[in-house]
């Protein structure tokens, strides 16, 4: 089966407009969905919906998810072919201060996008979850194997809910759901709460930049390009009940009904302190560390088990840190004229 009408929630953030971008440049129509929320910068956000706009195939719809009575309209009006949901309230430490932001698009929102894809056709629900799910896991590396049934933030939760909802709509409806465990996603056009954007902005600002748990944390840092690489492929490769899955010894990966869950990471836990290097050898100036402890909500380490993805779309993760941070440390320097 071949999908060329994609409508994608949250295009104008960071993992959306690389994809939405990409999906363009293939040929494919795409229909954006974004709220340009002021959780960061939205001129970050209306940068990168103005590069998507200038795509003949790109229609950029201002709404947020969460509305109940816009997004069946949305949805009547372009008849996607597939949808891939990438918007989603983000951060596992503003969970903490700001829970109801979580309940309102993480749940609220998805319950819209499940339903539009019930009552309108839609061949495969593509839907961003997220390593945080393994939470107080620690076999390594994590697998979508595992049963992830102890999240340490209520984001984690929020992206575990996602799964479940997911799953009964595949049983109750039949509808195709893919669900994608993205872990620590960097590259151009980041996220400007996340680690990298952080680190490179304080220290060429001459400022302190804040390293926790002491710099003891290891992570499985996955380039942009290879997170969007991922996904076009998993967006053609709709699932189908899987015969061998049984009640008696229930694998969480996949479901007799159309259900698949995969992990898209790099496969090679990073300790932060190494992260900071390669960031320090490409800016060429060594970072002030503030030391600190560990947060509420995170967790000393992620590494991805992709033996899944690898085997059903023949693709796995590989951009290391020397060749993707100073990728991004190009582009933060020619976006800020820096």
């Amino acid at each position: 089966m071949s999908i060329n009408s994609i409508l994608i929630t949250g295009a104008a953030g960071f993992i959306g407009f690389h994809l939405a971008k990409r999906l363009l440049e293939e040929g494919k129509t795409v229909i954006g969905i974004d709220n340009f929320s002021s959780y960061y910068d939205p001129s970050l956000k209306e940068a990168r919906a103005a590069m998507l706009l200038k795509y003949g195939c790109f229609t950029l719809e201002r709404v947020d998810m969460s509305d109940r009575t816009v997004m069946p309209e949305i949805f009547r009006k372009h008849t996607p072919e597939a949808v891939v949901n990438l918007a989603a309230q983000a951060g596992v430490r503003y969970s903490l201060k700001n829970p109801h932001s979580y309940v309102d698009t993480n749940l609220v929102g998805f319950v819209n996008i499940l339903e539009g894809c019930r009552h309108n056709g839609v061949k495969h629900l593509v839907f961003a979850s997220s390593s945080s799910v393994y939470g107080a896991n620690t076999k390594m590396p994590f697998s979508v194997h595992h049963n992830v049934d102890h999240p340490v933030s209520l984001y984690a939760a929020t992206k575990k809910a996602n799964e479940l909802m997911a799953h009964s709509y595949a049983h109750l409806y039949g509808l195709p759901c893919t669900g994608l465990r993205f872990f620590t996603v960097y590259g151009p056009w980041g996220r400007p709460d996340m680690a990298l954007f952080l680190f490179t902005r304080a220290i060429l600002e001459g400022r302190a930049i804040d390293v926790f748990n002491y710099g003891k944390m290891k992570r499985d840092f996955t380039y942009i390009d290879d997170i969007v690489e991922g996904v076009v492929r998993v967006i053609q490769r709709v699932p189908s009940g899987s015969p061998d899955w049984t009640g008696d010894a229930p694998d969480p990966s996949s479901s007799y009904a159309p259900y698949r869950l995969y992990n898209i990471g790099n496969n090679n836990p990073v300790e932060l302190m190494r992260y900071i290097e390669v960031l320090e050898d490409t800016l060429g100036i060594k970072a002030q560390k503030n030391l600190l402890p560990m947060q509420a909500g995170d967790v000393p380490a992620t590494y991805a088990d992709v033996e899944d993805l690898e085997r059903d779309v023949g693709f796995k993760p590989a951009t290391s840190l020397e060749d993707g941070i100073p990728r991004f440390v190009q582009w933060f320097r020619d976006y800020y004229k820096i």
